[in-house]
């Protein structure tokens, strides 16, 4: 039996639960619902919890949670949350649609709308910390789709923000391996943008 671990603090961010897998140039997602970054600790929830809190930086939340059976699998510390309460409410400035600088994370079905681009990791550490649109994915590797539990695990940085957002860096596209020597796929997802306009003329530098 999975043993629960009590945790209490202030939320720095709130942040979406999503699962990343990849398997040569084939990508899809599962989408968990959210993480609560609360000082050093990153508390997995479900979607009803958030649609009923409306979770935002500066509340003080307490609760328990487990660790996860399958740690590659999760950015959080902690998941199957119970006795989750809020304690008090972060400022009312932070009553607002999402921004770069918090407010309130949208539905998870408007992050399965927008989509994402690589974000260079150092940008999200410098810029993206609050913001409920940078993301840390578990990135499921599959290295042969004929056998697929041969596979790896890695943590990618990715942006479901405005693509006009001028923090926004890249960083490097993305090498995917297989399980053959020497065989590898370059994700250089800004392709896939080519056609928007307005994102590409608000970034000519990258």
């Amino acid at each position: 039996m999975s043993m629960r671990e009590p945790f209490a603090g202030r939320v720095d961010a709130v942040k979406p639960r999503i699962i990343l897998h990849r398997s040569f140039d084939e990508i899809w997602h599962s989408y968990g619902g959210y993480v609560l970054v609360i000082d050093d600790l990153r508390v997995a929830i479900g979607p009803k919890a958030h649609e009923e809190y409306a979770f935002r930086i500066g509340d003080e939340v307490q609760g328990e949670g487990e660790e996860p059976q399958h740690p590659q699998a999760e950015w959080a510390h902690l998941y199957k949350v119970r006795k989750l309460q809020v304690l008090s409410r972060g400022p009312s400035s932070q009553d607002r649609p999402a921004d770069p600088d918090g407010g309130i994370a949208p539905p998870i079905a408007s992050y399965r709308g927008r989509g994402h681009l690589r974000l260079n990791p150092k940008t999200y550490e410098a810029s993206c910390s609050a913001c409920p649109f940078g993301a840390v994915l578990p990135t499921q590797i599959i290295l042969d789709k004929w056998h697929p539990e041969r596979q790896t695990w890695r943590l990618e940085t990715q942006c479901y923000g405005p693509r006009d957002c001028p923090r926004y860096r890249p960083g490097r596209a993305r090498i995917v391996p297989t399980s053959t020597p020497g065989l590898t796929y370059m994700d250089d997802d800004l392709e896939r943008w080519k056609e928007d306009e307005a994102f590409l003329a608000s970034h000519e530098d990258l």
